[in-house]
């Protein structure tokens, strides 16, 4: 890379005529935030009505993990084949109605199975716009253009923070997810106001006047890798942040409405840092950057969950957010650079497919190792230094060829 980079507001600048597609994107994982994070807020409420522990609620979490593999493949898939555009649009629709129809779960049963459905779109939503969006930019605007979209699931993170402070105490868990409903709207922004990647409709119009030019999926080293670290960094992401609110409610007593502050400076933290590493990137890249952001993570995961003091809990929650969230405002380039344009849906999902594997796995694991209160952060611990680690190490390989991007 060159020491000459564009300035953040140049960048910005040059995404001006890309701004609905742009807007597309990072709403679509603005609404998949607030519609999944609602479920870690509320996971001691639900367990109180179903009468259940934390620890089968891990379960409902693995499920929705599962559901989020078969959508990111799925939809990968359809992408590729039917158009980015529309794969968005049905990914939008499916994960808001089954974020609705987990207010009407009466049974773990049915929450772990409406769950799995959610995690369907949820994951086939992120794979369809991720791949609409880098191939929709020029190269030089794509890790901007990345960190832009990825910083939308801080901000629904925060609004799913402030909306529980303020309904959960006065009207239950279960309008929280109703209210999950509303991003189906966003279907018909997609369908009137953004454009079909230029790349697929191209290799869509080769492969119909050559059907034999369609290939196999390749699993080159780069493929590989993209695989590996996306299993490792959703895992450490998942040890992070899936059991913090529980954390901050029952290990340092806070109410809903005071878990408000520290989730909001995590947030803030999340929102500036993948703007950071967004603009970071364009000038050292991809690989040096992520490297940073993961030992600053490592650095940060104690206080972050085990802090004593009020002041030290707000100032590691906002540098962990910047860290944390940072390493995946690029990971919508670094997957996309990866792939070959005719399987590029479909590697990217499958990368973030195997990746919820190892989200959910954390997320079942935590509760397991770390059964009490007070066990619970040391076993979400010592899960965020081994998978930082391993992370860190693949970002360092260097793959032979990368395809033509």
């Amino acid at each position: 890379m060159t020491a000459a980079s564009p300035s953040p507001f140049s960048s910005l600048k040059g995404l001006r005529p890309f701004w609905q597609v742009t807007l597309a994107s990072f709403l679509g994982w603005f609404l998949d935030a607030f519609d999944q994070t609602t479920l870690m807020f509320t996971l001691p409420d639900i367990s109180h009505d179903l009468g259940c522990s934390i620890s089968l609620l891990g379960g409902v979490l693995f499920g929705q993990s599962l559901g989020r593999a078969v959508g990111n493949t799925a939809w990968g898939w359809l992408a590729d084949r039917y158009g980015r555009k529309p794969a968005f649009m049905l990914g939008i629709v499916w994960f808001a109605l089954f974020s609705a129809l987990t207010g009407l779960s009466h049974s773990l049963w049915m929450l772990m199975i409406v769950q799995f459905c959610f995690g369907v779109g949820f994951g086939g939503e992120w794979t369809a716009s991720a791949a609409l969006l880098m191939e929709s930019v020029p190269a030089t605007l794509r890790p901007i253009a990345s960190a832009i979209m990825m910083s939308g699931y801080e901000i629904g993170y925060f609004a799913a923070a402030a909306t529980q402070a303020l309904l959960l105490p006065h009207y239950g868990w279960r309008l929280l997810f109703f209210i999950g409903l509303i991003p189906a709207l966003l279907a018909i922004f997609i369908r009137i106001g953004v454009p079909e990647s230029p790349l697929w409709l191209a290799n869509h119009h080769k492969n119909t006047q050559y059907p034999k030019t369609r290939r196999r999926f390749s699993w080159s080293g780069a493929a590989l890798q993209a695989i590996a670290l996306m299993s490792f960094l959703e895992f450490q992401k998942a040890a992070i942040y899936t059991f913090y609110p529980t954390i901050l409610r029952s290990n340092h007593h806070l109410s809903p409405q005071m878990i408000f502050w520290p989730i909001t400076l995590y947030c803030l933290g999340s929102f500036l840092g993948k703007l950071l590493c967004g603009t970071l990137a364009e000038r050292f890249g991809d690989e040096r950057i992520m490297q940073a952001a993961i030992v600053i993570v490592m650095l940060s995961i104690w206080p972050f969950l085990c802090a004593s003091s009020w002041s030290f809990l707000l100032i590691s929650a906002f540098i962990m957010g910047a860290a944390a969230s940072g390493v995946f405002a690029l990971v919508p380039h670094y997957l996309a650079q990866r792939f070959p344009s005719d399987q590029r849906s479909f590697g990217m999902g499958l990368s973030y497919a195997l990746g919820s594997i190892g989200q959910g796995l954390a997320s079942k694991l935590i509760p397991v190792l770390g059964p009490t209160v007070a066990t619970l952060p040391i076993s979400a611990i010592a899960l965020v230094l081994g998978s930082s680690a391993v992370s860190a190490g693949i970002t360092t390989l260097k793959p032979r060829k990368l395809p033509k991007f």
